[in-house]
């Protein structure tokens, strides 16, 4: 079995507009990627802010988790903790909190894939502080 996928807001986007000149290496990988996706809820947010307000593209977004493509994965007390610790150790890149929860998600599953197109950030992050991610695409 497929170790998990960590989906970053940047596909997320690529993939339910289809006009977005990202989306068909985002669909691609999608197509391809045979394990569980899973994302936080600030990637949830950070995606339906950036679609619009149109309901039909929202829905979208919404109908990926609900047919279980995606899993979200709710934040915890601990996991805020670490995303607050990532925030600061990375404020020069600097580190948004959707990119701190997919960090602090990662690093609790012991997963070092992320679907991202923030090559910038996701090449200065690293798991517990030593380990590059791989990034897709």
């Amino acid at each position: 079995m497929a170790a998990p996928l960590i989906l970053d807001t940047g596909p997320f986007v690529a993939i339910v507009h289809r006009g977005d000149r990202r989306h068909p290496e985002c669909a691609e990988v999608l197509r391809n990627w045979e394990g569980a996706i899973l994302t936080t809820e600030a990637v949830l947010t950070e995606t339906l802010h950036l679609v619009g307000q149109a309901w039909s593209i929202q829905e979208a977004c919404l109908k990926f988790f609900l047919r279980g493509a995606f899993q979200l994965v709710p934040a915890s007390l601990e996991s805020l903790r670490r995303v607050t610790a990532l925030m600061e150790q990375y404020a020069d890149v600097p580190m948004d909190f959707a990119d701190a929860t997919l960090v602090a998600l990662a690093e609790d599953l012991h997963v070092d894939q992320v679907f991202t197109l923030d090559r910038r950030g996701f090449s200065a992050y690293r798991l517990y502080g030593r380990q590059p991610f791989r990034l897709m695409p």
